[in-house]
């Protein structure tokens, strides 16, 4: 049975006589043509889109920008003569679209244009994930991360404390936020403190706050993290660097269940579900007297451990166009794809600060690319061209290893070359044949 072509769908937005002129011609060779306003763009799905471009585009153009970066299509702009005379459209143009053509049509080139920018937009989709998850889901589908999201399913449902450990950048708060929104607590506040940050005279005040006149510049009564948190989540990050005073006080509310601001005398019942997190080897710091045996005990109730990005295997190039996407509004730049130079370029980097390096890195490519694509030096990586070896086929990783068994069976029988033929489970003929297909003695 033949397969039916893909259907090439053309969206025609705010068209013109020209345009309404040429669609006949289009839909005769195998376009399936809509048009639309600009308004209701977004709600027509195509693989190409033809916009004629007019002056108040380029006076406000935050709706075109926004159409072309979450449509997933090839755009073309239409521009007439008084368009082409305006200021800044070729930069416009070039920027956000895959082509242009100007008024009246040519119309072989428009079908040639169209063709490109459909195979394009078809590439385009298989190499792009366009994920439209909330900003803390943990994105990826190498196996570490599914089994990630598997364990924090089975963790969230339960009110015991969990305590994340990995390196920095791998996303411990993701992981404490996602296990608040899947727990019952999730209609409750999500309280997080970054323990390392905030000056150690203050901490006392901002974990458990303070009574009015409590010290100097305690004007006014303040509710601390712990008790903001009250039927909620509290999440302490880095929690490897509290100072010892305050590991006592934090001990003594997960014993209790109760707070004291500083300055009061009057217990506070608080009731939270405590998440940390430590990029710190804390048995060591126990070990060493700087972090208590009986805290770790009481945060280290459940476990996680997050995967740095250099073993999350197939999750780089995901995360990258994730990441081109996220950040396009920010730079009010086009989203753009990676060229096959970074790809190479980034698949040999250690990534020493994980995904936040690969996302500030992605955003800096962003805003330097000047191509349709971001290159290796936008992203301030070393660009492999002209250096970088191809990969290898099957044919010379097959080479490879036939010779590597030679040379490990000649090592241990190179006094008898029969026993080394029947270990390798060749004949001697074909042994000797090997020894000079590889010129190995």
């Amino acid at each position: 049975m033949i397969e039916a072509p893909a259907s090439r769908r053309l969206l025609v937005v705010d068209p013109c006589d020209d345009c309404h002129r040429l669609l006949p011609g289009l839909r005769a060779i195998g376009w399936d043509v809509d048009s639309c306003s600009l308004d209701n763009a977004l709600d027509r799905p195509c693989d190409v889109g033809l916009l004629r471009l007019q002056p108040f585009h380029l006076e406000r153009p935050e709706a075109v920008k926004e159409l072309i970066s979450r449509s997933g299509a090839e755009w073309i702009a239409v521009l007439n003569q008084e368009v082409l005379r305006l200021q800044n459209v070729g930069d416009f143009v070039c920027e956000w679209f895959f082509d242009f053509h100007t008024l009246p049509f040519d119309v072989s080139r428009v079908q040639v244009t169209l063709g490109r920018a459909f195979g394009m937009a078809r590439l385009r989709g298989q190499g792009t994930v366009h994920i439209e998850q909330p900003e803390h889901e943990l994105l990826g589908d190498s196996k570490s991360i599914r089994e990630l999201r598997k364990l924090l399913s089975k963790l969230a449902p339960t009110e015991s404390p969990v305590l994340i450990r990995g390196e920095s950048g791998t996303g411990k708060e993701l992981v404490a936020r996602t296990l608040h929104r899947q727990s019952q607590r999730h209609s409750k506040p999500f309280i997080a403190i970054n323990c390392g940050a905030i000056p150690e005279q203050l901490i006392q005040s901002e974990l458990f706050g303070h009574e009015k006149g409590a010290f100097t510049g305690a004007h006014q009564r303040k509710i601390g993290r712990i008790e903001a948190a009250n039927g909620g989540t509290l999440f302490l990050d880095e929690v490897g660097d509290l100072p010892l005073e305050l590991q006592a006080n934090l001990l003594r509310f997960l014993q209790e269940k109760h707070i004291e601001r500083v300055g009061g005398s009057q217990p506070i019942p608080v009731d939270v579900r405590v998440l940390a997190a430590t990029h710190v080897d804390l048995e060591a710091a126990i070990a060493k007297q700087r972090f208590r045996e009986d805290l770790y005990y009481r945060l280290n109730v459940l476990q996680v451990v997050t995967a740095p990005l250099r073993e999350r295997n197939g999750d780089l190039a995901m995360l990258a166009n994730h990441f081109s996407h996220f950040y396009s509004h920010e730079t009010g730049r086009r989203p753009r794809s990676f060229s096959e130079d970074a790809l190479i370029a980034m698949g040999n980097h250690d990534w020493p600060g994980n995904v936040r390096e690969l996302a500030n890195r992605v955003r800096r490519g962003l805003v330097l690319a000047e191509g349709r694509q971001i290159e290796a030096r936008d992203l301030g990586l070393i660009s492999h061209q002209g250096v970088a070896t191809p990969m290898s086929t099957l044919e010379d990783y097959k080479l490879r290893a036939e010779r590597q068994a030679l040379c490990d069976v000649l090592n241990r029988h190179s006094d008898n070359l029969s026993i080394a033929a029947k270990v390798l489970g060749i004949s001697r003929p074909t042994f000797y044949r090997l020894l000079h297909k590889h010129q190995i003695r």
